[in-house]
Parts: C-alpha cells; sequence; structure tokens
C-alpha cells in the first residue's frame, strides 16, 4: 500500500474526477471551509478545470451549502447532504457551542433565543442573503443592541437547528439565508442509512485512514464511527502500515499517481485536517510550519504528497519557502500559474 498516492487520488488532488465543484463536495461528504476565501481554491483545485466561476455558480444556486457543523467550525456540504448530515451531527455541534459559551460567561435563555431567531429568520428572509451587519441592524431597529460574540452564537445556533444557512457568495463577508427558501427537507431521515452514507463518504475521499482519524473529522463518538464502518460492511477493509491499521474501500483508486508535481495547498484544507494521522505526509520536524495546537493551519506546498513548504496566497506573485530544501519558486511556476487562472475563470 502506499499511503501517500491512494489519498492524493481519493481527495481527487491527483487525476481529478469531476468537472463540477457540487461534485467535488459531495464526493468529500463535507470540507473544511474556515477561511471564507481559500475554501473555493479547496474544492477547485480538485476539479478537472479549476474555476472560480464555476464554484461561485454553484454556492449561489444553493448547491453548496456553508455552515458550522462538526467541531464546532465552518465546513461546506452539498445540499443533498444538507439536511440529513446537519440531522446527525448537530446534537454534538449543539453541545460543543453551549460549552464555548459557558467558557466564555454568555447565557442564552430560550425566550432570548426564540425572539433573536424570529428576528434573524425574518431579515435573512426579507434580504435573500443578509450579512452580519443586516443582523445588526435590524435587531437595532427594535432597540436591542447585543456583543458581536453573542450574536455569533445566536447565528450558529440558528444554523444548527436549521434555521439559517449560507446566502450568495460574496468576496469578502459570508452572508445567510432561510433555509426553508435554500434547501428541500426531505420527508424522512434514518439514522443509520445517513451514519453509512457519511462513512462512506469520508473513506472514499480521504483513504486510507484509521478509526481515530475518523473519530478526530467527524466529532461523533467512537461507538457512532465503529457503527458506521461496521453498516459498511464487505464494502471496507483493514490494512495494515507501519503497525497501524488503516481502513480502505474495495472500489478505492489506486492509478493516476504522478510523480514530480507541486501543489499549492489551501489554509485548513483536507489533505490535513481530515485526519490525526497527518505524519503520513508531514514529517514531525516540520509540524509547526503547517498547524499548531490551537487549530491554526497554514497554506502548504505539496511535493508528491509530502508536504514540504509554505505559499502566500494573496500576494500579486508567487511567493514561498521550501522547508525540505528540495525545491525552489521556480519549480511552482505551472502550480502558480494554475491558481493565478483559477480565479480568472
Amino acid at each position: 500500500m502506499n499511503p501517500v498516492a491512494i489519498r492524493l487520488l481519493s481527495q481527487q488532488l491527483m487525476a481529478p474526477q469531476f468537472a463540477n465543484p457540487a461534485d467535488v463536495v459531495s464526493h468529500m461528504g463535507a470540507m473544511q471551509a474556515q477561511e471564507y476565501r481559500m475554501m473555493r481554491w479547496a474544492v477547485a483545485m480538485r476539479t478537472c478545470r479549476p474555476s472560480h466561476r464555476a464554484f461561485k455558480e454553484v454556492y449561489d444556486q444553493g448547491r453548496i451549502i456553508r455552515l458550522h457543523l462538526m467541531r464546532g467550525t465552518w465546513q461546506i456540504l452539498s445540499s443533498e447532504d444538507y439536511w440529513p448530515f446537519l440531522e446527525l451531527c448537530a446534537p454534538k455541534a449543539v453541545a460543543v457551542t453551549k460549552g464555548w459559551m459557558s467558557s466564555n460567561g454568555i447565557t442564552i435563555h430560550d425566550d432570548e433565543q426564540k425572539m433573536i431567531r424570529s428576528i434573524l429568520e425574518q431579515t435573512a428572509d426579507e434580504k435573500g442573503s443578509a450579512t452580519k451587519e443586516d443582523f445588526v441592524r435590524a435587531l437595532q431597529g427594535k432597540n436591542i443592541r447585543m456583543a458581536d460574540r453573542r450574536l455569533s452564537y445566536h447565528i450558529r445556533m440558528a444554523e444548527l437547528s436549521g434555521a439559517l444557512c449560507s446566502g450568495e457568495l460574496l468576496p469578502m463577508k459570508a452572508t445567510y439565508a432561510l433555509t426553508a427558501n435554500r434547501v428541500r427537507k426531505p420527508d424522512g431521515i434514518d439514522r443509520d442509512e445517513t451514519l453509512l452514507r457519511f462513512t462512506r463518504k469520508y473513506f472514499q475521499s480521504r483513504q486510507p485512514a484509521t478509526l481515530e482519524d475518523f473519530v478526530w473529522w467527524s466529532g461523533l463518538s467512537v461507538s457512532d464511527c465503529k457503527r458506521g464502518i461496521e453498516l459498511m460492511g464487505d464494502g471496507i477493509h483493514k490494512e495494515t502500515w507501519c503497525g497501524r491499521d488503516f481502513y480502505l474501500t474495495d472500489d478505492c483508486r489506486t492509478r493516476g499517481f504522478r510523480k514530480g508535481r507541486l501543489l499549492l495547498i489551501p489554509p485548513y484544507d483536507e489533505y490535513l485536517i481530515g485526519y490525526k494521522s497527518r505524519d503520513v505526509v508531514l514529517s514531525s520536524e516540520y509540524r509547526h510550519r503547517a498547524h499548531n495546537n490551537t487549530g491554526i493551519f497554514q497554506p502548504v506546498i505539496v511535493h508528491d504528497g509530502i508536504i514540504c513548504g509554505n505559499w502566500a496566497p494573496f500576494r500579486d506573485n508567487c511567493q514561498a519557502e521550501f522547508f525540505t530544501g528540495k525545491k525552489g519558486i521556480d519549480d511552482l511556476q505551472d502550480a502558480w500559474q494554475m491558481y493565478v487562472r483559477y480565479g480568472k475563470r
């Protein structure tokens, strides 16, 4: 087993199979979207022809939805997965959010939550796509003023209730829409069916991965994660690599890896954040160059699947630093030009 090559192929970072950004997100199940601008590149670089316009089109159509879903952080997922995955993950996400509220000395009673949510819903419905500033103005119009952090918790709890989801894509600001106007709710959701779907999408897009990887990424309990793997039955198997058990689907891709390829990976990308077993692609001596212990992830350069440097996404020209010392700026030109073209398409 070559875990590095298989991860590149499974994550669509090598020989991508999809032309449409919505299909990439559906394949991945959910993708970290902490950095509002760079989530677009994270999806686009996994398509056959990276295009900012293509991403915006499906995002504005509501085929890609952004919300706080797992581990109390931002993710994007496809509209078809929105309701079942929200129902699966929301209870844990609500508990995490309430824990953070408590640690910040914030208490929101049910009466307050109901009143504020009604105003947020009305504003999102009227605006179509409302910014946080729109919510502030709507609240002020009713003589309600509150700290920014408190309002953020109200918005997040509205997301986790299924009342609000992402609106249209703006250059720098997140927007919120009334979910009922954007994503149709299915008649019934079976938990085991959802858990199977959730598990399958994780392993098909991130294999080879360990049980611990899945637990970390999903934020679900160990028992739920084991149950999901059990539900996959003969469609998944274990292989041992360097003394650890990794799961692979029986139809995993093994062909299409091409040596010599350099990739510009955005911050908070699933190539790292989707695992606990990051040492497969990141040497421990350089771990601090890719992420710290408080959850901050940096943009990184990947060569043949191994993280070897950092790059600067928001500069006018290619700027990078290789900490392995094996490559230089000139080697990055093809990858940089792909990134530049993506923003123009």
